[in-house]
């Protein structure tokens, strides 16, 4: 017989691996969250925007023509800077429209008109079969707009 000392239990251990269970609920909850809140987080403005009731037309595809039209602080509108009243205007947008309807139109709007009024141009222009618009617009001169910074 042997004499010798019994083995003592060495108790509890140190975990050497990290218990990834509790790390992957969290994030599994986090998930969901950004899921839920994200199409919530996309602003949308509400804004009753002017109505055109002019029908649009077909389009086409031919080689590239403009015809420039102004409409200034008044309302006035300008064919090519020629005064031209709403009928006037809409006969001459209707020959342009049977001789090429792939003219663009260079609309220059003076800062005052209401947006209206060009949503009314445009359903014209539409409606005989205009469907290229170009807004022109002056390069920004001036103070700058409340918020915005400019490089000098």
């Amino acid at each position: 017989m042997s004499f010798g000392r019994l083995e003592k239990p060495r108790g509890n251990q140190p975990m050497s691996d990290i218990n990834v269970t509790p790390l992957v609920d969290v994030m599994l909850v986090l998930l969901v969250i950004f899921i839920i809140t994200a199409p919530l987080m996309t602003s949308q403005l509400a804004l009753e925007l002017p109505k055109s009731a002019e029908p649009v037309a077909e389009k086409s595809q031919e080689p590239e023509a403009f015809v420039s039209i102004n409409i200034d602080a008044q309302g006035q509108v300008y064919w090519d800077q020629e005064p031209v009243d709403a009928a006037g205007l809409r006969e001459r947008l209707k020959q342009v429209a049977l001789k090429n309807p792939a003219t663009e139109l260079q609309l220059r709007a003076d800062t005052n008109v209401p947006y209206g009024r060009v949503v009314q141009l445009i359903g014209m222009a539409q409606a005989v079969g205009l469907s290229r618009m170009g807004f022109v617009a002056d390069p920004v001169t001036g103070d700058p707009l409340p918020g915005e910074t400019r490089k000098p």
